[in-house]
């Protein structure tokens, strides 16, 4: 056993190794303890035979092996032979090419919710449900003695010369910064399922950079690469436009306020989500949020749409996660492709209910 094959047979995450023509090579001990599949069931076979992988597999690879760089997926179920489910983060790179051999990838299985959910998948979502909960609550009830604390602050401030202001002006600026914090749990915390209808992608986009531009975003130039003949999509548009301001707030951030942001659509007909029912989800709206900084740390690479993660010394880590939870719940994708000088976050959403039926060639 050589150096490398050690590594491999004590990764703790479970992972599988393809070759160029995505069949499966080998798998480690954790990824068959996780899938309760043995080693000999996947090798030779394609992923999607037997993790039924609810997108398109050969399309994610297409994209990993056009852009030779490692690709992100948040918030993949998967199918099961014995028909059991997981949920997972998909993290997929290539591998180097190697004489007379076809270069392959590496796929690493992420089950949301952490260690905890191998094998506990369900257990984790419900427990995570109630740590939302209850953190939502919390929000609520320290956002009041807060209000408190401000108001007296700015209260105590009008009787103080100005060269004793700093203090009470620090107060405030703190406990305003404290609330914002508590609104993103809060907005984190809410269950109500989208209410969705026909809305233009291309107007959600316009007015978050609008109000982006004004505010964290001023220091930016914009590129909009739209295609002006897209259909509608089926999304809430409140939450969507959450969803962009999060993204545009998170390229700004990560570029120091100076560089260029791009806005882009485009329409890609293959990606199709299998649904419990046996029907197929159609997500051919493709939006990208590309900015120009110096990509993920790799450190929070694996990570990044987890709560409480951010490469920032004083990021709260909820910015990212929102975006997940408002995109899952829309049942629809989010993917990042991160090098440095360039970070793009995809998003796959839906057309609009009454041209589901409708066929378009890309």
């Amino acid at each position: 056993m050589t150096r490398d094959d050690r590594i491999w047979s004590v990764l703790p995450v479970p992972g599988l190794e393809l070759d160029g023509k995505g069949l499966v090579l080998r798998v480690n001990g954790a990824a068959e303890s996780f899938l309760n599949l043995s080693e000999r069931r996947l090798v030779g076979r394609h992923p999607n035979v037997t993790l039924g992988f609810s997108l398109d597999f050969d399309e994610l690879l297409t994209r990993v092996r056009e852009s030779s760089n490692a690709l992100y997926v948040d918030g993949v179920d998967m199918r099961l032979s014995d028909s059991t489910t997981r949920d997972v983060n998909l993290h997929i790179a290539p591998l180097p090419e190697e004489p007379g051999a076809s270069s392959g990838y590496i796929v690493i299985l992420q089950p949301r919710g952490g260690s905890e959910a191998l094998g506990q998948v369900q257990g984790t979502k419900s427990a995570a449900r109630q740590a939302i909960g209850m953190a939502e609550m919390l929000a609520h009830e320290i956002k009041n003695p807060l209000a408190g604390i401000s108001g007296a602050a700015q209260l105590l401030s009008m009787s103080l010369p100005p060269e004793d202001q700093e203090m009470t002006d620090l107060i405030v600026a703190e406990t305003r910064r404290v609330v914002a914090l508590l609104d993103q749990v809060e907005r984190f915390g809410d269950l109500r399922p989208p209410e969705s209808q026909p809305t233009n992608i291309h107007d959600l986009l316009d007015r978050a950079w609008a109000t982006a531009q004004l505010g964290y975003a001023a220091g930016m130039e914009i590129s909009k690469l739209y295609d002006p003949s897209l259909p509608d999509v089926f999304v809430d548009a409140d939450q969507i436009q959450q969803v962009f301001l999060n993204l545009i707030k998170n390229a700004t951030e990560a570029s120091g306020n100076q560089g260029n942001i791009t806005l882009k659509t485009f329409y890609d007909s293959g990606l199709r989500v299998p649904l419990p029912n046996g029907d197929q989800a159609h997500l051919p709206i493709q939006v990208e949020v590309i900015d120009d900084g110096p990509g993920l740390p790799p450190d929070i690479a694996d990570s990044v749409f987890d709560p409480f993660v951010s490469g920032r010394e004083n990021g709260t880590g909820l910015g990212l996660a929102l975006v997940s939870k408002i995109i899952t719940d829309h049942g629809a994708l989010i993917s990042v492709n991160s090098v440095p000088g360039r970070t793009a976050f995809r998003i796959s959403l839906p057309v609009a209910k009454s041209l589901h039926a409708t066929s378009r060639k890309p």
